[in-house]
Parts: C-alpha cells; sequence; structure tokens
C-alpha cells in the first residue's frame, strides 16, 4: 500500500544537481557582475522549475534541491546565533579529495534567530509545491553536527566553560527551529546527519578520541539532544533523518555497518523515519533494522547509489527491499537513492538526466512493490 503522509513509498534526500544558470549566477556574483538579489531572481526560477520537474516524476513531494545553498550544513548553521563562518587551514578530508576550507564555529550562546534565512526559504518552496500538488519538504542539518566534525576546539570556552551547557541549548535553539519551520508551514522537516556513520567507524571514532573527547558517550549525547528538539513536534509534523557517510564529487568518508549505533538510533531516538545509506558494501548488511520498532516508523533504504549515473535495474532493486524486509517489515519500509545528488553546490560526478532517471526508478520500484 502506498502511503498518503511522509516519509513516502518513493522519496528523496533532498539536494539536487545545480542547474548551470545558478552556477553562472554564482560565479557573477563572486565577480562582482551582479547583485545577491539577481542571484536570488535566478535561484527562484529553477526553483519553482525543479518542484515541478519533481512532481512530473511522479514524487509526492518536493525539496527546493538546495539550490540556495553552498553546503549541505554550514550554510544553516553559520546563521544560528552564536556560529560563524570561517576558513580553517585545510578543508575536509574525503576519499582522494579535499573540500573548500570553509567551516562553522561557536563563538557565542547558540540559538534559532527568528529571521534565519532558511524560514523564507522554505515558504518559497511551500508556495511552489502546493501549486503543483506535493509535499514541501525542508531538509537542515543535525544538532549533532555542529558539534562532531570541530569538537570541543570549535566551540568557545570563554562562552561555554561547561560542555553540558552548550548541548543544552543547542537542543533548545532546535527545538525553536522545529517550532518555526511548523509556523512556516512545514509539515516534512529533516535532520541531515553525517555523525550516526561516523560513529560506525572505528577510523572517525579514533580522530575523536586523539582529540581528547570521550567518544563512547556520544551517541546518547546525540540522541538526547534530538529527542528534546523534536519532543514537542505537533501530531501532523514528521519529522525524519538522513545518515550520510560523506558525499562530495561522488566521494565518501567512512565506512562501516550501521550495528554500533542501531538500538540508540532506530529505537531510541524518536524519528518518525530514517533514510539510510545501502549503496555500497560500507554501510554492511540490513541485519540493524531489526531494532526498528513494529509500528509507524519507517525506513527508506538507500539502494540506488546518488553518487554515479549508471542506472541499476530495477529488479535488483526490488530485490534489495525484499532482502531488507526479512529484518523489518515490507510496509515499515520505503526507496530512495542513498543520498542527495549534490551535498556541495559543485555536485556528484553524473549528469541531470541520469540524476531524474535514479528518481524514476525509485517512484517505478514503488508502484511495483507497494501498488499505484
Amino acid at each position: 500500500m502506498q502511503r498518503t503522509k511522509a516519509p513516502f513509498r518513493a522519496d528523496e534526500v533532498g539536494s539536487l544537481l545545480r542547474p548551470a544558470s545558478i552556477k553562472e549566477a554564482r560565479a557573477k556574483l563572486e565577480k562582482g557582475e551582479i547583485s545577491a538579489d539577481d542571484l536570488r531572481k535566478v535561484e527562484d526560477i529553477e526553483i519553482e522549475k525543479v518542484v515541478h520537474r519533481q512532481a512530473s516524476t511522479g514524487l509526492k513531494l518536493a525539496t527546493d534541491g538546495e539550490f540556495r545553498r553552498s553546503w549541505w550544513h554550514f550554510d544553516f548553521l553559520a546563521k544560528l546565533t552564536g556560529c560563524e563562518l570561517y576558513h580553517p587551514d585545510t578543508g575536509i578530508q574525503f576519499t582522494g579529495v579535499e573540500t573548500r576550507h570553509d567551516s562553522v564555529r561557536v563563538i557565542g550562546k547558540v540559538d534559532f534567530p527568528d529571521d534565519h534565512p532558511m524560514l523564507a526559504h522554505f515558504k518559497f518552496l511551500k508556495k511552489h509545491c502546493d501549486t503543483a500538488g506535493v509535499t514541501a519538504k525542508m531538509t537542515i542539518p543535525s544538532p549533532a553536527v555542529l558539534h562532531f566534525r570541530g569538537g570541543r576546539k570549535a566551540i568557545s570556552k570563554e562562552v561555554y566553560p561547561d560542555i553540558e551547557v552548550f548541548f543544552e541549548d543547542l537542543a533548545k535553539a532546535y527545538r525553536k527551529a522545529v517550532k518555526a519551520f511548523y509556523d512556516a508551514g512545514c509539515r516534512y522537516l529533516q535532520f541531515d546527519d553525517t555523525v550516526w556513520a561516523y560513529l560506525c567507524s572505528e577510523d572517525e571514532l579514533n580522530k575523536v578520541r586523539a582529540r581528547g573527547e570521550d567518544a563512547d558517550n556520544l551517541q546518547q549525547i546525540y540522541s538526547r539532544i534530538i529527542n528534546y528538539a523534536i519532543a514537542e513536534r505537533p501530531a501532523d509534523m514528521v519529522i525524519t533523518t538522513h545518515v550520510c557517510r560523506g558525499n562530495f564529487r561522488s566521494t565518501w568518508i567512512s565506512s562501516g555497518g550501521y550495528e554500533p549505533v542501531a538500538e540508540t538510533l532506530l529505537a531510541g531516538t524518536n524519528y518518525d523515519g530514517y533514510f539510510l545509506e545501502y549503496d555500497s558494501d560500507r554501510a554492511g548488511g540490513f541485519e540493524p533494522l531489526r531494532f526498528l520498532p513494529k509500528g509507524n516508523k519507517v525506513v527508506v533504504v538507500g539502494v540506488i547509489t546518488s553518487k554515479f549515473g549508471e542506472l541499476e535495474k530495477k529488479e535488483d532493486i526490488k530485490a534489495r527491499l525484499q532482502e531488507a524486509s526479512k529484518f523489518a517489515p515490507l510496509e515499515q519500509l520505503a526507496v530512495s537513492p542513498q543520498c542527495g545528488f549534490a551535498s556541495t553546490e559543485e555536485g556528484n560526478i553524473l549528469s541531470e538526466e541520469e540524476q531524474w532517471a535514479k528518481l524514476k526508478l525509485a517512484v517505478d520500484v514503488a508502484n511495483e512493490l507497494w501498488g499505484k
């Protein structure tokens, strides 16, 4: 049976390849040849178009493709009260490639401001989703992301001599964010999160230990923050998460199956749904899905890769979903690409038409497995 509420049987993570017009406009803005308002107008046109393209592909939801962002996470985090974007000496090291030298640090008391720009971004998205007859989906980084990447060194000790106070403020800020997006009309919100995958990687955990932090307690801390943040969401608001092992120019960071975090994440963290990557051996097997509680929670199984353009075979995808159903009921499963197509503005190494073919494949598989 198809689902009438999010997450849908055929769903998507969030980001889409940036159209050439947006890339050109951003380059012109960097050179001072156009204004920020000129760029916004180009983004407006492309977002309206991409919403209708998602609807015509058969999806029941649409995102804005994160077209107004450079990064999937920094654009949101840097606009929190008490946070700033800065440029460290190194970028984030992916497999064989390093990102631009951007990051976010905490320099003041953390809060969610009433004028956060992504509230306006969402309102624009919702207006066009309403016209297209699809649900507007908003994606923001999980609160765990603000802490994990930089750790204690990226959080001012003058402002937060006690790290527990930082965690409390972070949870309160995200609770405010949830309410603000709801008040703006959002009924489908997603916390994107690389951290749970990193907690499955001994290499990443050892990096945390090397900087003097207690890696063994992080999943309990993050679960507590997230549960506080989403505890007061109204009954008609769905909040999901996407767990990612890194996505930059079709490369990755971490490896490891979900077993180390599955019980805390699936049973102990109160999301309505989980987008889990399952497009490569680095994600391990489906056995951790046994921790999904019986009931209304849904796992969106990311067995279609967004990293490369070659289209998977429909029967292979259906077979993998049937395999997953050995550990969680098929009625609590859905299908999507494993990640977004452009977690940063550079995008993954595939064409726009290959991207749309991947999304259409998810729709076709869902129609055959769960009915039209």
